[in-house]
């Protein structure tokens, strides 16, 4: 019913409990989740868990705060990873310039290596963009790429719709749910529906009524549900297009669900 674009259900945050919270987002109807890798070594944990469970699949890349770590001994990691038949995309990339803990002009050259590596591979791009629009746009638009998506959106409403004028989706995280988040609830009422997607990012940005504690897979479907409010739609409306949608933006992902 539902699929998690976005988690990190491989992070040691859930190492006590993985098969339990697994069980619940299956009891919640989160058919599929997709497990992001950050670096090398996540990109790793990511695609051996996805291996070992079915409605596991897989990203891999190199996160922008972590670009600086993109040496030649990682690209041969993340290359040999991306052939795997449980990767359905590659990041979780971009640029962060809040937190800048990799240099702007680092993450930057390390974005285009890794969106040329994405379309070598066929995998579409997962992106993360923080205070940087206008030159994660400008990147894009210099080299050839394979689409995607941008992964928890927070952006204004030009910027889903340039985003979606480029050819990739836009998901929607547990902040869509916050009170706060009105100009980003309108962004979710108004872009085309069938550019949506919805993630968790777990195990942080919990939504509503969870706020503050751990996320999981199977509050996904209070994202859903959420949107679903705002567009006065069924919950099953949503689920169901944001589930094919995801299956358009993650091609590998036809067969995951029944």
């Amino acid at each position: 019913m539902f699929i998690d674009t976005h988690t990190h259900i491989h992070g040691p945050e859930f190492d006590a409990d993985r098969e339990d919270v697994l069980t619940r987002a299956k009891a919640a109807g989160v058919d599929a989740c997709v497990a992001i890798g950050t670096d090398a070594a996540s990109s790793r944990l990511a695609v051996d868990l996805a291996q070992r469970h079915g409605g596991v699949w897989a990203s891999v890349g190199v996160h922008p705060h972590e670009a600086v770590t993109l040496d030649a001994e990682a690209v041969e990691v993340l290359d040999r990873l991306a052939r795997s038949p449980r990767v359905v995309a590659y990041g979780e990339v971009g640029l962060d310039y809040y937190y800048l803990h990799s240099p702007k002009e680092v993450q930057q050259a390390r974005f285009r290596e890794q969106i040329a590596t994405a379309a070598r591979h066929g995998l579409p791009l997962i992106i993360h963009t923080r205070d940087a629009w206008d030159d994660t746009f400008r990147i894009l638009d210099g080299q050839a790429h394979p689409g995607g998506v941008f992964h928890c959106f927070t952006g204004e409403r030009s910027h889903a719709e340039a985003a979606i004028a480029r050819g990739f989706f836009v998901s929607f995280s547990g902040i869509v749910t916050f009170a706060k988040s009105q100009g980003l609830q309108d962004v979710a009422r108004r872009i085309d529906l069938d550019r949506v997607l919805i993630e968790t990012d777990c195990p942080y940005l919990a939504p509503v009524p969870h706020r503050g504690g751990r996320n999981e897979p199977a509050h996904v479907a209070l994202v859903a549900r959420k949107i679903a409010e705002l567009r006065g739609l069924p919950v099953e409306t949503i689920a169901d297009r944001t589930s094919d949608n995801a299956r358009r933006c993650f091609p590998r992902l036809l067969g995951a669900c029944p």
